[in-house]
């Protein structure tokens, strides 16, 4: 079943989502918005947040993008566009249905990957999010436990930060 994008004011998913599944039942579709469990700190104490794979944009899964439904979701407060625009609306393409897939198969919540580093610092994903996405990773910050990668979504190429655990043994 395809996916269509529907991009949302950033920091507006959960009020749209609640929303916009009001008018969604079974039958004309099913929203999806993957988010990442990340620890912070702030103020010297560690925390889990959660926030979204991809900042304000919303992800409905329907056989087709019905008139009628997609009347009722451009008409909710915070409602931007459909990708690619809304005289132009397509859905994800196989290399980004790819990614979204990868994710939603970790739930809509993906928790930390399990990595280690290699005599030469380089990171291995054992298991998680992470794992298939090694080629992708810009940047890992050891300190903070997260990898920075790069997605795209319909061409635009944007950086995400991931959590991992460190399970590199330690030397004596």
């Amino acid at each position: 079943m395809p996916f269509f994008v529907l991009q949302v004011r950033t920091g507006g998913e959960e009020r749209f989502r609640r929303q916009a599944e009001k008018a969604l039942t079974p039958e004309r579709g099913e929203l999806f918005w993957p988010r990442r469990s990340l620890r912070v700190r702030r103020a010297g104490a560690w925390r889990e947040t959660v926030a979204p794979i991809f900042p304000g944009y919303l992800f409905l899964r329907a056989e087709a993008l019905e008139s009628g439904l997609f009347r009722e979701l451009k008409s909710l407060p915070g409602f931007t566009r459909f990708l690619r625009d809304n005289s132009d609306v397509e859905p994800l393409g196989e290399r980004d249905l790819l990614i979204l897939q990868h994710f939603l198969s970790f739930g809509e919540v993906v928790q930390p990957s399990r990595a280690r580093f290699d005599s030469e610092r380089r990171i291995q994903v054992i298991d998680g999010p992470l794992k298939a996405l090694e080629g992708r990773i810009v940047r890992v910050d050891r300190r903070k436990r997260r990898a920075r990668v790069r997605l795209e979504l319909y061409e635009n190429s944007f950086l995400i930060d991931f959590g991992f655990e460190d399970i590199t043994p330690t030397n004596p």
